[in-house]
């Protein structure tokens, strides 16, 4: 058997959840997966797969000899495209990542239209409120709200977001007036999971004599949540203030029925880009993607940006009103 073969079995057992599947993607009967399998872990001396009848799991040693896999397999796809040169159409699967709001409210439907233009390309997209190992996790492009440590990664600057504070104006009608970051702990608070449960943190202020002073804010939630909307609507039926990013209350804001507070107060804004493994962006199927992607991506994150913009309001009004989350 053909150890390459094997490999492609191997990995897309891995990505389909099961023996089956891997059978169902590459069009082999669940005797020849068995055995291709079978191969692999006869060459190396080792299971690889701990098999059961509804699920596979890796082994230890499967964990390590996967990411090898991996390598080998995107290292001979690239080959292949780069020897074929601009003769090579887009084609094959396109593996993308992203976080879970973002994913499902921009990312996907530009997928969709991308699909469309590309009938020779699939996508998997994995929504993830994690940060995905690109080369170990066999993903081809990755879109990412953070500051960018590894350098390994191509990087392709998108936008910002803002982490922002916001409540509903009956919240606000119906509370004392929220003017500076300490006020918060007099006021009922949705928390989430990601943005801190008990203590949010704002950018330092100065002291005597010049010395910064970190600001921390201790809070006692009125209820917390791990999902996006739930909190969102939360805030929106005016049970307490918010920190989220300004994406995601970008409609609420827009609409009136959550108001941007202490936009003078904010963190810094988080830079936004497509990120891909060194050499990916050679491979027809991800330059394609990122050519489509990145104009609509930057203008959807710019439109949120201005949705969530301070407006120029009176002094009083301001301090009443908060801003995008």
């Amino acid at each position: 058997m053909d150890r390459i073969d094997a490999m492609k079995v191997f990995v897309a057992a891995l990505d389909e959840g099961s023996l089956a599947g891997a059978g169902r993607k590459l069009g082999k009967s669940p005797a020849a997966v068995s055995r291709a399998i079978a191969f692999l872990e006869t060459h190396v001396g080792t299971e690889l797969l701990h098999r059961t009848t509804r699920s596979i799991r890796l082994s230890e040693a499967g964990e390590r000899y996967a990411v090898a896999c991996r390598r080998i397999l995107t290292d001979l796809e690239e080959a292949d495209m780069a020897a074929a040169g601009e003769r090579s159409a887009p084609r094959g699967r396109l593996t993308v990542t992203a976080a879970v709001a973002v994913g499902e409210s921009l990312l996907r439907p530009i997928l969709d239209e991308f699909m469309n233009a590309h009938p020779t390309v699939s996508v998997r997209l994995h929504l993830l409120d994690r940060p995905a190992n690109l080369i170990d996790e066999g993903i081809d492009v990755a879109l990412r709200i953070a500051h960018l440590a590894d350098s390994t990664l191509v990087a392709l600057p998108v936008g910002e977001v803002r982490r922002v504070l916001t409540a509903s104006p009956r919240y606000l009608a119906r509370h004392p007036r929220i003017v500076q970051p300490a006020d918060i702990a007099e006021h009922q608070v949705v928390a989430m999971t990601h943005f801190g449960i008990d203590s949010w943190s704002f950018p330092q202020q100065a002291g005597p004599a010049g010395s910064a002073m970190p600001r921390t804010v201790q809070f006692a939630p009125r209820f917390i949540v791990n999902s996006l909307r739930a909190a969102v609507a939360s805030a929106v039926e005016g049970r307490g203030v918010l920190r989220s990013f300004s994406y995601h209350v970008a409609d609420e804001v827009a609409d009136g029925r959550l108001r941007i507070i202490l936009a003078g107060d904010e963190i810094a804004p988080l830079p936004v880009h497509l990120v891909s493994p060194h050499g990916r962006l050679s491979v027809p199927k991800v330059r394609a993607f990122v050519d489509f992607a990145l104009p609509r991506l930057r203008a959807g994150f710019a439109q949120w940006s201005e949705a969530c913009a301070p407006r120029n309001k009176p002094a009083s009004k301001a301090a009443a009103k908060p801003r995008r989350d």
